[in-house]
């Protein structure tokens, strides 16, 4: 065992971690390494089964009562404002906040709140609960912010003429357009809590094996396909775990990740003109103007 990992494993003892998607796949493993570590780990899920179902595997894994379920669908705007409101009224702080839930969809979907979906849960669920628990995790300084962003986001761009994708629909382009937000949304954020003690990087976790894409359709065959060349979500979880626990990150922030490296994004991600007006109309979109 590595020093790092005793003194990783040491800080995050009083630490407390809010992982969302995490009853499958990469939130799964981050929130078992997390309970592992002996951090207080809140585990956010949309299905109550699902979310039970992990619950149970990961206490019993990780050998750790300090391991709690909030269920939310974080598509929705007042069912993340509810998760919020939980979370600041159970715990008196919040150290770690990793954004990781997310999604893909064949076929155009539109949420409860009337925003295509991949947009509606993959970026603005991570704005809206990121602000809700600004103030919490500012309070419990130094605090990390942890984006679970994509390699996806090259190539991207973000499409402000057609934002919701109502003119025509690409299953891809609508999630590298989510993807390419996440790191504009992680990089402004940074900017705007320099000084604070809160850090806020992004990341790409690799090409998983999770269910993010299973179902029916074209992707759903692709992955299939590709399951048995991909990282099991243990693997693909590292960097993100990285970015919450080590302490050789403690003070790096505005950064997007890599196999736990720091590397270059796509270029459009640098344009601070695009990060400001996308942050504008994500406040519009969520109420938080």
């Amino acid at each position: 065992m590595s020093q790092s990992k005793n003194i990783s494993d040491k800080i995050m003892k009083e630490k407390v971690c809010l992982v969302t998607g995490a009853n499958a796949g990469l939130g799964k493993a981050t929130a078992l390494v997390l309970a592992k570590m002996g951090a207080t780990v809140i585990m956010v899920a949309r299905s109550q089964a699902r979310g039970e179902a992990a619950l149970a595997e990961v206490r019993q894994a990780s050998g750790s009562d300090k391991v709690h379920l909030l269920l939310a669908d974080l598509s929705s705007k007042a069912s993340v404002r509810q998760l919020a409101a939980t979370v600041q009224a159970s715990y008196d702080r919040l150290d770690v906040l990793v954004n990781n839930a997310g999604a893909v969809f064949q076929d155009r979907q539109v949420s409860i709140d009337g925003y295509e979906m991949t947009f509606s849960l993959n970026h603005l669920g991570y704005f809206l609960l990121t602000h809700l628990l600004l103030d919490l995790l500012k309070s419990s300084a130094p605090a990390r912010i942890v984006n679970v962003s994509s390699g996806a986001h090259t190539g991207s761009k973000i499409n402000f003429d057609d934002i919701m994708l109502a003119k025509r629909y690409r299953s891809f382009e609508a999630y590298g357009q989510s993807k390419l937000a996440n790191i504009l949304f992680t990089y402004e954020l940074a900017r705007r809590l320099a000084g604070s003690g809160v850090t806020a990087n992004a990341l790409h976790p690799g090409g998983v094996a999770t269910e993010f894409a299973m179902g029916e359709g074209v992707m759903s065959t692709i992955f299939k396909l590709l399951r048995p060349f991909l990282l099991t979500p243990e693997q693909g979880a590292q960097t993100q775990i990285y970015l919450a626990s080590s302490p050789e990150v403690a003070d790096v922030s505005g950064q997007y990740f890599v196999k736990k490296k720091p590397v270059q994004s796509s270029k459009i991600s640098y344009d601070t003109a695009v990060a400001q007006r996308l942050w504008q109309l994500s406040e519009e979109l969520t109420g938080f103007a």
